[in-house]
């Protein structure tokens, strides 16, 4: 099995099994010496060494060795060839992770040495899994987390799960949806709680729950929610001590608040950060505050990208020391590309945490590949213009989890690359895509020379084909209502303008784009001088800030109306280079899991051709123009693209 394909078992335990290396011994395991610690998280260290050091069939003896290094950031490690050295229990755990990823892809015991320290202290998973087990945008199945049977019982899959998170560093975890309900703080959901902390607890892992904001009122018998009210400040110092008396190491809370329809200060004449320093309070210096920037209200009339920077940046300073305010990585929603949020560098005296979403509500689903590791590149190293890069003026990072009950744990296999991504750049952001790319996939499939140089490739490419075949130069949210699946440039009828797709794009006759320069919304204007010209500059983003004519000349010498449907082709041709790809892979990946992955390469082919077929048939129509020669009329009329139902897309 050296360097060939894997076994199909080892798809549904993630990246965590071992293929042997090409000099493997067939005898005598690897000891492993364990010294300066006796934790349970120094033993998981020890036990995952000697696992995996049997699985590679690996002969050597390795020591991990607690030491003292005052103010050494916790899981900070060291490694010397055969030696991991770390201040911290969790830092042996990280540093075995990583010496067995080092040998996994061949290299040398000798020559590896290594000294790492984790970018945040804080790299957490969000999840919006709900009690009843459904998944709001999830796309693998039910809920992991078995509401119904904890405390009682602590499925195994906890622990698997625990395992991988800590392999590549993750050490938070957000059990419940941010659309909460107030019974996750009840007695009974505190027990279940506390039986999942104390489960994750030896893997270097904290959880946190999404409070609901009124929660005093909805089951502490109060009359009132507003966070200035003694008695509702009273109520949630009670409920914190609750908590932290049943969970001592309790994270913290996650709020959403005076968002899609949420309750929130503002329901009090409060701002958000009264809410968020009331909670603080409660907390106090036991764990942190996450209050969400993700806010838009059917009451506020300027463009909804300009929302949160409105609401918030005049907040500056005013939230507590254990509050972070997270935001996501751009202005409107998870776009498939989006300019980063203007907040990040506008907000020096706040502590935030960027938020990425790892499932791919507006990427295809599970269905597409779409590997999003250059995307939250994209998102980390933009410069704000302010304080340096997006990833400089962060400290916490938060990941919108894909994880599910599907054997696969992300509803496909290529999916799983997206939570590897993550916890490999909250760990270093400085990280390259191709390198993570190149990690996963040989660790999970082959590591064979021939294999991941034309995997990694495709990988790399993915992101960039999703964005052509769906919004190619600056369009956005143009998906479909509620579910988010499929085009849907022509809706127009819902009740509030920013949910409908034709608010985003603005396509008539005479041009198409949102006018976010001064003739506009003037949403540039809360950016960097600098950096606001970049942003106008930039094509790839061309309709998102900017409205011009279908006549509109591009640097390549095309107008947009040219521009536009050969963007829509470049995405469907990816796609198909993909699957060519993927189809000389066989002889590396085992049957099962490459029959899996050629069948959602062949839905991903379909669903390319159905986008660009309905855009362009929304767009010629609209703007009354035929498709430019050489390019191919949509298979069927509009009409029939519109007509398109699907009540049972997942996730919504």
């Amino acid at each position: 099995m050296t360097g060939g394909a894997a076994r199909a078992e080892d798809g549904y335990r993630l990246w965590l099994r071992h293929a042997p290396v090409a000099d493997a011994a067939q005898h005598r395991p690897a000891t492993v010496t364990l010294i300066g610690s006796d934790s349970p998280t120094a033993r998981l260290a020890r036990d995952e060494l000697q696992r995996g050091l049997a699985e590679l069939r690996f002969v050597s003896a390795i020591t991990l060795r607690k030491v003292t290094t005052p103010g050494e950031r916790a899981g900070a490690f060291r490694i010397s060839g055969a030696e991991i050295t770390a201040a911290s229990d969790s830092g042996l755990l990280y540093g075995a992770f990583a010496l067995l990823r080092e040998l996994g892809q061949g290299k040398a015991i000798g020559a590896i040495h290594l000294d790492e320290a984790p970018a945040y202290t804080l790299r957490m998973l969000n999840h919006w899994d709900n009690p009843d087990g459904h998944v709001e945008r999830g796309y693998a199945g039910r809920s992991i987390f078995d509401w119904w049977h904890l405390p009682g019982h602590v499925d195994a899959r906890m622990t698997d799960y625990a395992r991988a998170n800590a392999s590549v560093g993750i050490n938070g975890v957000v059990v419940n949806n941010v659309n909460a309900r107030a019974m996750m703080l009840e007695p009974r959901y505190i027990a279940k709680i506390k039986a999942l902390a104390d489960t994750f607890r030896p893997w270097g892992i904290r959880v946190y729950v999404s409070a609901r904001f009124s929660a005093p009122r909805d089951i502490g018998g109060l009359k009132t929610a507003d966070p200035l009210d003694p008695a509702v400040r009273a109520w949630w110092k009670a409920k914190a001590d609750e908590i932290y008396a049943a969970i001592p190491d309790f994270g913290g809370f996650l709020v959403k608040a005076n968002s899609e329809g949420q309750p929130g200060p503002q329901d009090y004449g409060r701002s958000h950060a009264d809410g968020a320093n009331m909670l603080a309070e409660a907390i106090g210096g036991r764990g942190t505050v996450i209050w969400r920037a993700f806010v838009y209200a059917a009451e506020n009339k300027e463009d909804r990208a300009k929302q949160a920077f409105t609401e918030f940046q005049p907040l500056d300073g005013k939230f507590a020391s254990n509050v972070v305010v997270q935001v996501k990585n751009g202005p409107i929603d998870f776009q498939p590309r989006e300019p980063f949020h203007p907040l990040f560098g506008a907000m020096p005296k706040t502590r935030l945490s960027l938020e990425l979403q790892i499932t791919k509500e507006y990427l295809g689903f599970a269905s597409h590949l779409a590997f999003l590791a250059p995307l939250f590149e994209e998102a980390l190293d933009a410069d704000t213009g302010r304080s340096g890069s997006v990833s400089r003026t962060v400290s916490v990072i938060a990941g919108v989890a894909n994880t599910g009950s599907d054997r696969n744990w992300t509803g496909s296999h290529f999916d799983q690359a997206n939570w590897y991504a993550f916890g490999r750049l909250a760990w270093n952001p400085k990280l390259a895509s191709d390198q993570i790319a190149r990690e996963w996939a040989a660790q999970t499939f082959s590591r064979d020379p021939a294999f991941l140089n034309a995997v990694v490739p495709m990988m790399l490419g993915s992101r960039d084909a999703v964005v052509d075949y769906m919004t190619p130069l600056g369009l956005a949210h143009v998906m479909g209502t509620g579910h988010h699946y499929g085009p849907a440039p022509w809706v127009s009828d819902l009740a509030r303008p920013e949910w409908n797709p034709v608010y985003y794009h603005r396509a008539d006759r005479d041009g198409i784009g949102f006018d976010r320069t001064p003739t506009g919304s003037n949403a540039l204007a809360q950016y960097a001088p600098d950096v606001a010209k970049r942003l106008l500059a930039d094509e790839e983003l061309l309709l998102w800030f900017r409205r011009v004519s279908w006549d509109h000349r591009l640097k390549n010498g095309n107008t947009l109306w040219e521009e536009l449907p050969r963007r829509y082709d470049r995405g469907v041709a990816a796609v198909e280079r993909m699957r060519a790809t993927w189809a000389t892979l066989a002889p590396h990946v085992d049957a099962q899991r490459h029959r899996a992955v050629a069948d959602f390469l062949n839905i991903q082919r379909d669903e390319a051709q159905w986008w660009r077929d309905a855009s362009l048939a929304y767009w010629s129509t609209v703007s009354g123009r035929a498709l430019p020669t050489g390019h191919s009329a949509p298979r069927y009329p509009l009409s029939w693209y519109q007509a398109q139902n699907f009540p049972e897309a997942p996730g919504e």
